[in-house]
């Protein structure tokens, strides 16, 4: 009897521990699935702001933006697209300096380099010093914006390649297009900087629209509230066209909705 409750003992001894290990490893278990989810739902959070900026118009984008923060932030309309787009990203800035004459084979490497480190839903915010004759970009770097899932590019500054660009329909705005080369023109000054593009200051993660209207640029701090009011924005003037047929009247439209 003395060995069989020594025995008996030893089994609950035994049965402990192994709940107490089990117990442990589902604790682990368990912090190391919230530690691995917290990034998820942090890109989660701007992949859904990025859809619901998808569904908005640049014109309710910008008058949002003047509502709010009483300031401009579209580019002027020197900037143009090659194709008819719509795209929404954060920006990835880069500028290229005039360096004329130069023969320094890693003068641009940095701009190369920009591209390849950029993450998907990305824009390509390229500010050219004088640029307005010089591409700041053509098919190369069209190509691999597309691969890495980039949305789109805004070049304050030529473009080049366009039929290429056009047949991989990758969108790109520029100042025009013209078929010279930066390179022994220009030197990268420096990526992921605040930029002005199109007469608008645009810095690093800023939310950049863009549709037929042209291209507006968000800032990041104030994206949330800038895309509710848009969406309000967009919500009448699009409720507004049938009253408009209906009524054969703007005023009376106008009255109604408030928005013009």
């Amino acid at each position: 009897m003395h060995n069989y409750h020594r025995w008996w003992e030893s089994r609950k001894n035994t049965a402990g521990l192994k709940w107490f290990a089990l117990l442990g490893l589902i604790s682990v278990g368990a912090w190391f699935l919230a530690a691995q989810s917290m990034p998820a739902a942090s890109a989660t959070d701007e992949d859904a702001l990025i859809a619901r900026y998808r569904r908005v118009e640049v014109a309710s984008v910008s008058d949002a933006i003047e509502q709010l923060m009483g300031k401009r932030m579209y580019m002027n309309h020197h900037i143009q697209p090659i194709f008819t787009a719509k795209f929404v990203g954060f920006a990835r800035t880069v500028q290229l300096k005039k360096d004329e004459g130069n023969n320094d084979p890693a003068a641009l490497n940095g701009m190369l380099a920009a591209i390849d480190e950029g993450a998907p839903n990305s824009v390509y915010v390229m500010a050219v010093e004088d640029g307005a004759d010089i591409a700041g970009m053509g098919g190369l770097m069209g190509t691999a914006m597309a691969a890495r899932g980039y949305s789109g590019a805004v070049i304050d500054g030529g473009v080049r390649d366009v039929a290429y660009l056009r047949k991989i329909g990758f969108p790109v705005y520029a100042t025009g297009i013209v078929p010279s080369t930066s390179v022994h023109h220009y030197r990268f000054g420096g990526s992921q900087i605040t930029v002005q593009c199109g007469g608008v200051t645009v810095s690093a993660g800023d939310i950049v629209v863009a549709d037929s209207d042209g291209v507006a640029v968000v800032p990041r701090a104030r994206a949330q509230e800038v895309l509710d009011l848009a969406e309000q924005m967009d919500s009448k003037e699009h409720s507004m066209y049938p009253w408009i047929e209906k009524l054969k009247s703007i005023q009376e439209a106008v009255k109604k909705f408030g928005r013009l």
